[in-house]
């Protein structure tokens, strides 16, 4: 809106701050990609080789769940830098095209269009499991399967049978929409609050310093980013080491934060 000059307020992007993409997106979905698909299917995950299309956060989060309950996890990655990071977790990084005939569990986080195409459903083993967790119903080719199967069979809410013309079938999991939300409940309270919290200070910033921030999409401030974070401490026991004033002087950060740079990467 704002590149097309209809955006006429300030507005903050919350997807951004670091306590909402590191933890929402990532543990959040860490633990409601396995409810989902539990709820739905009931499938054994260990032993199984499962496919996640995707290793930003949100792929970060399921990589880690599917790995920790047993599953081969495989990888597909566009960009060289998070391919990388997850060759080096330990994570076999590979095509689609490829992937699609080894998988049995595919999970596609990527927030993009035709990351499953029906080419590749067409490669999958029998009754493969296809499920989104990234955006909308657009990353999996749900229109291919609706208007290609040769038989359609509703298991129960949300899950679905497919029989391919090749004799194979697929389960399609809440039609390419969200399984987190569409099979279970989506993410745990807590996570959420982190979010929420961000939502809320970025209201009260917008309202006490209406001066300060010109029509556009703006960051949390570095140091309401931490205050979220420190906000949700005290539930999880955690007890804050404090800087020193030599400390603080030594690093040349204030005793009570911001702590780093805003290009820092956690």
């Amino acid at each position: 809106m704002f590149k097309e000059g209809k955006l006429k307020v300030p507005a903050f992007n919350i997807n951004d701050s670091v306590t909402k993409s590191k933890f929402d997106n990532l543990y959040g979905c860490r633990e409601s990609l396995i409810d989902g698909i539990k709820r739905a299917t009931d499938v054994m995950l260990a032993g199984k080789v499962a496919v996640v299309a995707g290793y930003g956060d949100v792929g970060k989060g399921c990589a880690q769940s599917l790995r920790a309950l047993g599953a081969r996890v495989i990888i597909t990655e566009i960009d060289p830098i998070n391919a990388l990071q997850a060759a080096m977790e330990g994570y076999e990084v590979t095509t689609m095209d490829e992937a699609s005939k080894e998988g049995q569990i595919f999970v596609t986080t990527t927030g993009n269009k035709d990351i499953i195409s029906g080419e590749h459903m067409l490669q999958m083993k029998e009754d493969s499991i296809v499920c989104n967790i990234g955006h909308f119903d657009i990353e999996v080719d749900v229109k291919w399967l609706e208007g290609n199967a040769v038989s359609k069979e509703n298991i129960k809410p949300q899950v679905d049978r497919y029989k391919l013309k090749n004799g194979k079938h697929i389960i399609s999991l809440c039609e390419g929409r969200l399984v987190n939300l569409g099979c279970a409940t989506g993410h745990a309270s807590f996570v959420m609050s982190n979010s929420f919290s961000n939502q809320v200070l970025a209201q009260i910033e917008l309202w006490t310093k209406p001066g300060q921030y010109p029509v556009g999409v703006h960051r949390l401030p570095k140091i309401l980013d931490e205050e979220v974070a420190r906000l949700h401490l005290e539930h999880l026991g955690v007890k804050l080491t404090k800087l020193t004033p030599a400390q603080a002087k030594y690093m040349k950060v204030p005793i009570d934060g911001p702590y780093k740079a805003d290009h820092y990467r956690y």
